[in-house]
């Protein structure tokens, strides 16, 4: 045994199991460790190389255009439609584009992917917008002027978008002021109420009988208080956000879990840093809740207020063309109203995902 531990400790002494060749002449180890079998690397799925559904809108939207350029219009009691060979040739663009984009190959992927869920969509607003060119300028189903084609829009932006756009920027900076006033108002009474309860006490029962007044019905008294309609329209808007701005930030801040607050006064944490880094960041969920459903209540008086007093804005601009007849604007203004909203949702929307990425899955939609 000792001549083995000293022939172990000599140089080039092999300690591992002896290689020794087999009949074929390959190496083998008398201790055979167990194989393992290559694990080849995940392989992505090969995108399609064209876009079924894409040529298939591209096919509806070249039938919108040939539909509309093929077929003459009904003339009822004016002239013919304006902008109709060159509605039908937007579609035409439309379609070829939809076309290249669906059979562009490789070279196209990475924009015929991010358009790809669109694709029914497409599709059926290619069919929505030849049926609304068929019971209206083709076959004259529907009184003209009250109902117009879907060229008459390319007319009103082409011929009158210096006003619509000069509406629809004193909107937004009436809509940004309303909606930012009353936001930030709403956002500190429900944080006080949520804390404090003699603030409780006091602002509760205002909110719960001024709250559900529709702000719409206080325009005749606040016309009266304020200097200029404008002012007026400002403060109607911050009334309509801050209501539920305030009970749903108070809502959250009432909920917070008091072990929270048990936990952070055990570190020493004093009242101001419970309502800023406790209480506020917990109920940031509800507060976006508020804000969601205060913006209705914004859009809503905003056009009221522009249709009765302030003259400017796309509320005014509605009035403006019902006064004139010119029902292809007003469905023109209507088109910019509802993506102005819309737009001004969807960056709340971005605005929560920013500042709520640390509570991600916490708010359902």
């Amino acid at each position: 045994m000792s001549a083995l531990l000293d022939a172990s400790l000599e140089p080039g002494f092999n300690t591992r199991p002896e290689h020794r060749p087999d009949a074929a002449g390959t190496a083998t180890t008398s201790a055979a460790a167990p194989a393992r079998a290559p694990v080849a690397p995940p392989q992505r799925a090969a995108a399609p190389r064209w876009w079924a559904l894409g040529a298939v809108a591209a096919l509806a939207w070249a039938a919108l255009g040939v539909l509309t350029y093929a077929w003459p219009n009904q003339q009822v009691g004016f002239s013919d439609w304006a902008y109709t060979a060159e509605f039908a040739y937007g579609t035409g663009v439309v379609a070829l584009a939809l076309l290249i984009l669906s059979v562009g190959g490789p070279l196209l992927a990475g924009p015929r992917e991010r358009v790809r869920p669109l694709g029914p969509w497409l599709i059926a607003l290619a069919v929505g917008l030849a049926a609304w060119e068929l019971v209206t300028a083709k076959l004259a189903w529907l009184p003209t002027p009250f109902f117009a084609p879907p060229q008459s829009l390319a007319e009103v932006y082409a011929t009158d978008w210096r006003r619509l756009g000069d509406s629809a920027g004193n909107s937004l900076i009436l809509l940004a002021s309303g909606i930012s006033s009353g936001a930030a108002v709403g956002f500190v009474v429900g944080v006080l109420i949520g804390w404090s309860r003699r603030a409780n006490y006091w602002i509760h029962p205002v909110l719960r009988v001024l709250g559900p007044i529709p702000t719409t019905a206080l325009l005749p008294i606040t016309f009266y208080f304020f200097p200029s309609s404008w002012s007026t329209a400002v403060f109607l808007i911050a009334l309509g956000t801050g209501f539920p701005v305030a009970v749903l930030t108070w809502s959250g801040v009432a909920s917070v879990n008091r072990n929270y607050y048990d936990v952070a006064r055990t570190l020493g944490a004093s009242n101001t840093f419970l309502v800023l880094r406790v209480a506020i960041p917990a109920a940031l969920p509800q507060v976006f809740v508020g804000l969601f459903m205060g913006l209705g209540h914004a859009f809503a008086t905003l056009v009221v207020a522009e249709m009765l007093g302030v003259k400017s804005g796309l509320g005014w601009y509605l009035t403006w063309a019902q006064g004139w007849a010119s029902y292809p604007n007003m469905y023109g203004a209507l088109l910019v109203m509802a993506l102005l909203f819309s737009g001004v949702i969807s960056l709340l929307f971005a605005l929560r995902d920013r500042l709520l990425s640390w509570q991600k899955g916490t708010v359902k939609w």
